[in-house]
């Protein structure tokens, strides 16, 4: 009842159908471990929804070891980071000046405000988490550590805008170039605030945090607990702040404890493929975070319909989601073992619940899509995965990819290329708190995988946007996956009974043009082959410069200089340089080389004149 906030509750009602899912689920799980002393898996909950089936099963739980509570600390040593903010500190210091891991929050104000109020509260805040006023320093050993400053209140810069033509498009702008200034990690602040005035009874306020010191599941606390702090109230005290959890973490994350952990992994992440999807251009040799994003929405009898396919299944909406996901994935790259990552609050501790801070995961999700199953088969097989991913949560990522990569590919993310969201926004939390890391008013998407498809769902609506590399993808080309993936999810909401390969992938339209280009009785042209039919058109081959010329024109320019070529000796293997221009005449000279048998080599003026005179030396003949 107090998870859920439903009150009454009876004995035989269902967890999940009450509004339950994985999230509030270990905070049940939690609640259980700190009253009962028991570590109850997560997976029994699901299986036994109810209170009388649930009271049942803990009687039959076998006594495990439970982890120590998390304590305050000392703070007359130096205090050591988290294992999520070394991986970020290391980040850090290969791009300080990188926007990805800047968390921009902006809070709409429609009141009359207390500006001297709002300050107060924001220092008190800081006061309160220490976490917002902590740095990432290097020691002489060169080993980080963490500097908590002490409380000195919290700089607000009001900046008035109500007499601008349009305010809010002002704030906007000030916005975007305040978010784009880099934070220091270890020269702070890793949290800053800028107050926009829009009207006398409208603000803009602006919090900047680096993610070392929050996550999406802080930045609820952090919003609640201002609030609460405007109004003058006043917060009991925490019993342990961000720097004990780190302190406890690498302590009992150790020995025993993380060779059980890394056992699981090692075994469900070996041999895991690398996701080959179709892309739109070559993979550069270094990735690229350059990215952009389509939006897309998911209409409400799908979402009813997705609903009743995952309550049958005793699942969620993440699990029946991530399942529709996987599918496409599998669809589009021709691969039956997927691997996604998903990001997890990691808060299954009831000390850490109240604290902002940088808690979240990020776990590899790796289903078997072979024997063409039913999606419910399917979903089955996803909802057992998560579950057990869900039990081993607490490796943290970076520890995984140092012990299980032992090659790194810079051109490629670690042990997965495509990354899922789900954010249940009826509930407020997601269903598994999400990494908060997107630039929310930056210039340009940052895109830390190849793909990435964020939903979230509030009062019926299921919002989407699919994150893309733009060096990989074209905008088209995600667009048309977006279709797809919404074909498949209404295929599923019929019901889950269908196999994978009766799913409909194509839109009618699509599935239309596949007729039509498979149509056999049309007339064929009276032709030798398909070079007549482009050697003689009079469509347009090349435009350059304002000049064009069409095939015709190109097969009978080409064919003169070819045969000037082959009078002077060049054939097969021959190299031929050419120096010219970009326009017309270059689409010329190289299907002239081509119809002579050379290879066409150009003569770049950016290439060293060693290269470009070796290059020469070869040339049968120069144009």
């Amino acid at each position: 009842g107090e998870v859920l906030a439903v009150d009454p509750i009876g004995v035989d009602d269902n967890f999940f159908e009450l509004g339950g899912h994985s999230l509030l689920a270990t905070r049940v799980v939690t609640r259980i471990r700190t009253v009962l002393d028991t570590d109850l898996p997560l997976a029994t909950l699901f299986d036994q929804p109810t209170i009388r089936l649930l009271a049942a099963a803990l009687d039959d739980v076998e006594p495990a070891a439970v982890a120590p509570p998390i304590v305050p600390v000392g703070r007359d040593a130096p205090l050591p980071l988290s294992y999520a903010q070394q991986r970020l500190w290391f980040l850090h210091q290969l791009a300080p000046a990188s926007l990805d891991y800047t968390i921009a929050m902006p809070i709409d104000l429609s009141i009359e405000l207390d500006v001297d109020a709002l300050r107060a509260a924001l220092g008190a805040l800081v006061e309160r988490h220490e976490v917002l006023r902590t740095r990432l320093v290097a020691g002489a050993d060169g080993v980080p550590y963490q500097v908590i400053d002490p409380a000195s209140g919290v700089e607000l810069p009001v900046i008035d805008l109500a007499s601008e033509a349009d305010p809010a498009a002002a704030a906007a702008r000030l916005m975007t170039a305040e978010t784009n200034i880099p934070i220091d990690i270890e020269a702070g602040p890793l949290f800053r605030a800028t107050l926009y005035r829009i009207a006398p009874d409208r603000h803009r306020l602006l919090l900047l945090m680096h993610h070392v010191v929050t996550d999406d599941w802080s930045a609820e606390i952090m919003q609640r607990e201002l609030g609460v702090l405007y109004a003058g109230e006043v917060l009991p005290p925490l019993p342990v702040q961000y720097a004990d959890f780190a302190v406890w973490q690498r302590e009992w994350l150790s020995g025993a404890v993380l060779d059980g952990q890394l056992s699981y992994w090692r075994e469900r992440l070996s041999g895991a493929p690398v996701l080959e999807l179709p892309t739109d251009r070559p993979r550069p040799a270094v990735r690229s975070s350059a990215g952009d994003v389509v939006e897309f929405e998911v209409p409400a009898e799908v979402v009813a319909g997705l609903h009743r396919v995952a309550g049958a299944a005793g699942a969620t909406m993440f699990m029946t989601l991530l399942s529709v996901y996987m599918l496409a994935l599998s669809r589009y790259s021709g691969q039956d073992d997927i691997v996604v990552g998903t990001p997890i609050a990691n808060r299954n501790r009831a000390e850490t619940e109240g604290l902002i801070g940088f808690f979240v995961n990020t776990l590899a999700l790796r289903v078997d899509l072979s024997g063409d199953p039913a999606f419910k088969e399917l979903l089955g097989r996803v909802r057992q995965v998560a579950l057990e991913a869900f039990r081993h949560q607490d490796v943290p990522f970076e520890q995984l990819v140092d012990e299980l990569v032992t090659e790194r590919d810079r051109s490629r993310t670690p042990l997965f290329q495509a990354l899922f969201n789900y954010v249940d926004a009826t509930a407020q939390d997601g269903d598994e708190a999400q990494d908060g890391s997107g630039l929310a008013l930056a210039d340009a998407v940052v895109a830390k995988f190849d793909l990435r498809l964020v939903l979230a769902e509030h009062g019926g609506r299921l919002m989407g946007g699919v994150v893309y590399a733009t060096a990989l993808f074209d905008r088209s080309t995600v667009q048309r996956l977006v279709g797809h993936v919404l074909e498949l999810l209404a295929g599923v909401a019929e019901g889950g009974a269908r196999r994978l390969s009766a799913l409909p992938l194509l839109s009618a339209s699509e599935q239309a043009e596949l007729v039509r280009w498979n149509e056999t009785g049309m007339a064929v042209p009276a032709v030798g082959g398909v070079h007549e039919l482009v050697g003689g058109s009079d469509a347009v081959a090349v435009s350059a410069g304002g000049v064009e010329l069409t095939y015709a024109g190109l097969q009978d320019r080409s064919n003169r200089l070819a045969h000037v070529l082959r009078a002077v000796g060049v054939g097969a293997e021959s190299v031929v340089g050419v120096a010219v221009g970009p326009g017309v005449d270059a689409a010329v000279l190289i299907v002239a080389v081509w119809k002579a048998g050379g290879a066409y080599v150009p003569l770049d003026a950016g290439l060293p004149a060693a290269r470009l005179v070796d290059m020469l030396g070869q040339a049968r003949v120069s144009v």
